[in-house]
């Protein structure tokens, strides 16, 4: 009887990351940075929604030394944060939508706009394309 092959590295690393998409660590989101991390062209401080436990993983599965997250690249939030769209004050100018990268924001042009929260990474890319500042991250689940 064989077993199923092992998952290649890249796939590894890309599973311990949080897929945020948030880009804090430098790339375009989670499996590119698992990607430059596999080819050694990463190193594996570079995710603030890791935290330490994320780093330390990582350290783990790449067996190098561990190191703490650089706090240069963001702060660890122990709540998963939301967006959360403030309706009466949203114009449906679609910035947030084309922002969000795991579409997590659904509306039409001159229309209302809200979150699906389960798909919500908490990223927070939304809220600094928002022109009238409608969009507030709250908290949501513990990590």
């Amino acid at each position: 009887m064989t077993g199923a092959a092992p998952l290649p590295l890249v796939e590894r690393i890309d599973r311990l990351l949080p897929q945020t998409q948030c880009g804090q660590c430098g790339y375009a989101g989670c499996r590119p940075y698992a990607e430059a991390l596999a080819r050694g062209e990463a190193d594996i401080d570079r995710c603030p929604p890791g935290g330490d436990p994320g780093a330390r993983a990582l350290a783990h599965l790449l067996d190098v030394p561990a190191k703490p997250f650089d706090r240069a690249r963001g702060e660890w939030l122990p709540v998963v944060p939301l967006a959360l769209i403030v309706e009466a004050d949203c114009i449906g100018c679609t910035k947030c939508i084309q922002a969000c990268p795991v579409d997590a924001i659904i509306g039409g042009s001159k229309l209302m706009h809200t979150v699906i929260e389960p798909l919500c990474t908490g990223c927070g890319l939304c809220v600094p394309a928002c022109p009238v500042d409608c969009i507030e991250m709250i908290g949501s689940l513990s990590r």
